[in-house]
């Protein structure tokens, strides 16, 4: 699409989520019209005019202006106290969950499995006025979690159930965690699983759930994914030494169970 077919995007005028937006408030609607179209979008903002930056995902995908801080960011702030602490934030997307941390005066560490994301939230959390460390990890390469700092804090919200293999991500990630995970996940009931493997000699029960891999940007890098039990999960981070687990929210999607909770080292 060429700049000049883009479409203004003065007069969505949206009325809700509005967020000052930094130097986003000071560009011209068509300078906010080119910004959109130079990057593949999936998620959207609304400056304090009610324009948007971003692009939405699709047809029921994000079509609304994204909230700037997300109420799990601001529950994890209430209870950890994110100012001056250390933020691992794994699947930083589009960098509107990093921005909302930053927000809280957090130092940020902001990673995930796809460059084109990467380069977003850097954009994204410059033009709001922060810089955070942002870096391609992927979370199935050992590699790259050896490489990944020691930090206070996780903030791990809509990965893991995109894992093939979860169980080593979260012992790998309890290693170089020193409080707390925030983490939100789908998880499989009993008698949805129909598969099991084995981590360190435990064997671990899932559901095999299907994904379209790297090319997909709602989906997981590889082939599937495992959807652990909550009781092995809560189980498996008791053994990583997270043994205090809080329940946030436990609700019925469309594609299955989602909870969120915060995990505290014991």
């Amino acid at each position: 699409m060429k700049s000049t077919d883009l479409e203004p995007v003065a007069f969505e005028g949206f009325t809700k989520n509005r967020v000052s937006s930094g130097q986003i408030e000071l560009l011209s609607d068509d300078d906010l019209s080119r910004l959109n179209g130079l990057l593949p979008w999936k998620c959207f903002t609304a400056d304090t005019k009610g324009r948007r930056f971003g692009d939405r995902g699709g047809v029921g995908k994000r079509e609304s202006p994204q909230l700037v801080p997300d109420s799990r960011i601001l529950q994890m702030d209430k209870v950890l106290g994110l100012k001056g602490s250390s933020v691992l934030e794994f699947g930083c997307f589009e960098g509107v969950h990093t921005i909302a941390l930053l927000q809280c005066g957090a130092e940020v560490f902001a990673v995930d499995s796809r460059i084109e994301n990467v380069v977003k939230t850097i954009v994204r959390c410059n033009l709001f006025g922060y810089r955070p460390v942002c870096q391609v990890v992927d979370a199935e390469n050992l590699g790259d979690l050896s490489r990944l700092p020691q930090v206070d804090f996780v903030h791990h919200v809509g990965v893991l159930y995109h894992l093939k293999d979860p169980v080593t991500h979260i012992k790998k990630l309890a290693e170089i965690t020193r409080h707390a995970f925030l983490l939100d996940t789908h998880y499989a009931y009993p008698e949805m699983t129909n598969s099991s493997y084995r981590v360190d000699g435990q064997e671990y029960r899932y559901f095999h759930y299907r994904e379209k891999g790297r090319d997909e940007v709602f989906a997981g890098m590889y082939d599937h994914a495992k959807w652990l039990i909550l009781e092995d999960l809560k189980a498996l981070l008791a053994e990583c030494g997270f043994g205090k687990f809080h329940l946030w929210k436990d609700m019925e999607q469309r594609n299955g169970p989602r909870f969120t909770a915060l995990v505290l080292r014991t």
